[in-house]
């Protein structure tokens, strides 16, 4: 596999990870450069980190990880978009505010939007393909594509308001919904 189509195969994967990281970016507009250098290389870190496992595993694992992927990442995404829908409802006094860079929700996200990086890297078990470059590459997109995101939504976060954090939760829910429906529509 060339170099051309491992970042095309990166940026595939990152679409996910954009979504997330201007949904983050609305709730935390008020995000700084190092926290979200922390998120996007948390996310990075997971997108990259799957191929390589998913590599590692190769064929034994791609039956067992299609049976569930994609209600896993449905199930992540509506849980964390949900809460943020809920928490953005109530009153200013009774938030308890949606916090991506609580570790829980934060490796939730980066799971959730990595895993089907996982069942790219067991394709990667049975084609030639350098797998550290393609792991640095995926990693490297993802990361710029995160940074961007955030920043994309902490700008329109500023513009349009508190209330923006409804609209990255229906992306979360949107995001997971797809995937599942994309699976489900396969198996079909």
């Amino acid at each position: 596999m060339g170099i051309v189509t491992i970042i095309l195969v990166g940026i595939g994967l990152s679409f996910d990870t954009f979504a997330v990281s201007i949904s983050t970016g609305l709730v935390a507009n008020h995000i700084r450069f190092w926290q979200a250098t922390r998120v996007a290389l948390v996310l990075a870190f997971f997108q990259g980190l799957m191929p390589l496992v998913g590599w590692l595993v190769g064929i034994q694992v791609e039956g067992y990880v299609k049976e569930f992927d994609h209600w896993l990442a449905f199930g992540l995404l509506s849980l964390i978009g949900g809460k943020m829908i809920l928490e953005s409802l109530k009153p200013e006094e009774k938030r308890n505010n949606f916090n991506p860079f609580k570790p829980v929700v934060l490796i939730g996200m980066a799971i959730s939007t990595s895993i089907d990086a996982l069942v790219v890297g067991v394709t990667f078990a049975f084609i030639d393909v350098n797998i550290y470059l393609s792991v640095f590459i995926i990693g490297f997109i993802t990361y710029v594509v995160a940074m961007l995101g955030m920043l994309f939504g902490k700008k329109a976060g500023e513009r349009f308001g508190k209330r923006m954090e409804i609209v990255g939760g229906i992306m979360l829910v949107l995001i997971g919904l797809k995937i599942l429906i994309e699976h489900l529509q396969a198996g079909c």
